[in-house]
C-alpha cells in the first residue's frame, strides 16, 4: 500500500457492505437478529484473503470462533477478500461496533498501520496476527517464528538435491518469493537465503532466477516460472516456493513443458501440497499449527479484555520498536511424516488420499 491512504468515494458502499456482513456474522453467533442488533462487539478478527491460502477460511476462521465463544466473548471475523480499501472499511466498521480489540491478519503494512492507528485513537488495541505491520501501532505480534519457516525450506530444497544426486553436479537453483508487500514473505526469503547464499558463494550452487510473486497470485507465479524456465532454457534444478500454493504453480509449468520433478519446497500443509509431495513433485511444506497459533492469538486477545497480563517469548521490530511477541514453532512435513497433519487434525485424510492420490498413502 502507498503512503498516505485515502478512503476511495465507494468506501461509503463498502462500508455498507461491511455492516451487513458484520450482522449477518453476529446473528449466526448469537441465534437472533434482536440480540445480534444489541450486542456490542468485544474483539474483531480482520482476515486478509482466500487466494494466498486456504488457511484462512478452512483453518484460522473456525478455531477462533471456537476459541472466543468457549471464553464467551463477542466477536465478529473478517475477511477482506484480497481487497485493502475493504479491510481498511471492516476495520472501521469494527470499532464503530465496539471492538476492544482488534487482530490484524493485513494484506500489507500500509493498511495495517492505518487500521491500528484508527483503532489507537479510539482506545481500542491491536494484535498483529501472523502478519507484522510495519510501523504499526500492535501492542503483541502472535506468528510463528517465519525465519525458521524459511530455514526449513532452504533445508529442504538442499535435502532434496542431495536425495536427487545433484547436489554436487552444482546445480540451479530458482526463488519463488511470496508478495513483495508482505513483511512475512521477506522473513521467509531471509530464512531459506541463509541456508543457500553460502552454496551459491563456493560455488556449490549456481543461484537461477530469483522474483516475488504480487499478492501471491498462483497464475502469476505459474506465468513467472514459465518465464524463469524460457530464460534458462529449462535448465532449473530446484526451486525454493514461498508457499505450497507457488509450488503447485511451479508443478504445473513442469507438466506443461513435460519436465521430471525436481526438489521443491512449499509452505502451509495444504491439501494440495501434501498430495504433491506423496506424489514426489513437491519435496517438503511446512506445517504452522494454525490451531496453536489461533489459541494462542485468542489468549492474548481474551487477557488484555480482562487486563490480566500476556506472557510473551519474544520481540519483534516492527521499523519503529520492538513488539513483545508469542512466537511458535513451525515443523517440517516430507513423505516421512505427513501423518503428523492427520494425528493433529489438521488435515483429515479424505482431503488428501483421494483420488489419483490415494496409491500413495499409507493404509
Amino acid at each position: 500500500m502507498k503512503k498516505g491512504f485515502r478512503r476511495p468515494a465507494r468506501a461509503l458502499l463498502v462500508v455498507g457492505a461491511a455492516a451487513l456482513l458484520l450482522t449477518f456474522a453476529s446473528v449466526w453467533g448469537s441465534g437472533s437478529l434482536s440480540e445480534a442488533a444489541t450486542t456490542k462487539i468485544q474483539v474483531c478478527v480482520l482476515l486478509p484473503d482466500t487466494t494466498s491460502s486456504v488457511r484462512y477460511e478452512l483453518f484460522d476462521r473456525p478455531y477462533l470462533a471456537k476459541a472466543f465463544r468457549a471464553a464467551g466473548i463477542s466477536n465478529t471475523i473478517l475477511n477482506a477478500q484480497g481487497d485493502q480499501n475493504t479491510q481498511k472499511s471492516q476495520g472501521d466498521q469494527c470499532l464503530t461496533n465496539g471492538a476492544k480489540v482488534i487482530l490484524v491478519d493485513a494484506l500489507n503494512s500500509g493498511v495495517g498501520a492505518a487500521i491500528e492507528a484508527d483503532a489507537a485513537s479510539k482506545g481500542a488495541k491491536t494484535i498483529d496476527y501472523d502478519r507484522l505491520v510495519l510501523h504499526g501501532k500492535s501492542s503483541y505480534y502472535v506468528s510463528f517464528n517465519n525465519v525458521s519457516v524459511g530455514k526449513l525450506q532452504g533445508q529442504g530444497v538442499v535435502a532434496g538435491l542431495k536425495a536427487n544426486g545433484k547436489y554436487s553436479k552444482k546445480p540451479v537453483v530458482a526463488e519463488l518469493n511470496g508478495a513483495p508487500t508482505d513483511n512475512n514473505a521477506k522473513l521467509f526469503k531471509q530464512g531459506y537465503d541463509s541456508i543457500l547464499n553460502p552454496l551459491y558463494r563456493n560455488g556449490t550452487f549456481k543461484k537461477g532466477p530469483d522474483q516475488s510473486v504480487p499478492d501471491w497470485n498462483n497464475q502469476q507465479a505459474l506465468t513467472i516460472f514459465e518465464q524463469m524456465l524460457a530464460r534458462t532454457n529449462n535448465k532449473i534444478d530446484a526451486v525454493a516456493a514461498a508457499n505450497d500454493g507457488l509450488a503447485g504453480s511451479v508443478v504445473s509449468a513442469l507438466k506443461n513443458h513435460g519436465l521430471k520433478r525436481i526438489p521443491l519446497s512449499g509452505q502451509d500443509a495444504t491439501p494440495q501440497g501434501v498430495q504433491n509431495i506423496l506424489s514426489g513433485w513437491q519435496t517438503m511444506t511446512v506445517y504452522k499449527a494454525v490451531k496453536a497459533e489461533a489459541a494462542a492469538a485468542a489468549k492474548v486477545a481474551i487477557a488484555m479484555l480482562k487486563g490480566q497480563k500476556v506472557k510473551t517469548n519474544g520481540a519483534t521490530n516492527n521499523g519503529d520498536r520492538k513488539v513483545p511477541s508469542v512466537l511458535l514453532k513451525p515443523v517440517s512435513i516430507t513423505k516421512k511424516n505427513y501423518t503428523l497433519l492427520f494425528k493433529d487434525g489438521f488435515l483429515k485424510k479424505s482431503q488428501v488420499c483421494v483420488g489419483q492420490y490415494k496409491k500413495y498413502c499409507a493404509p
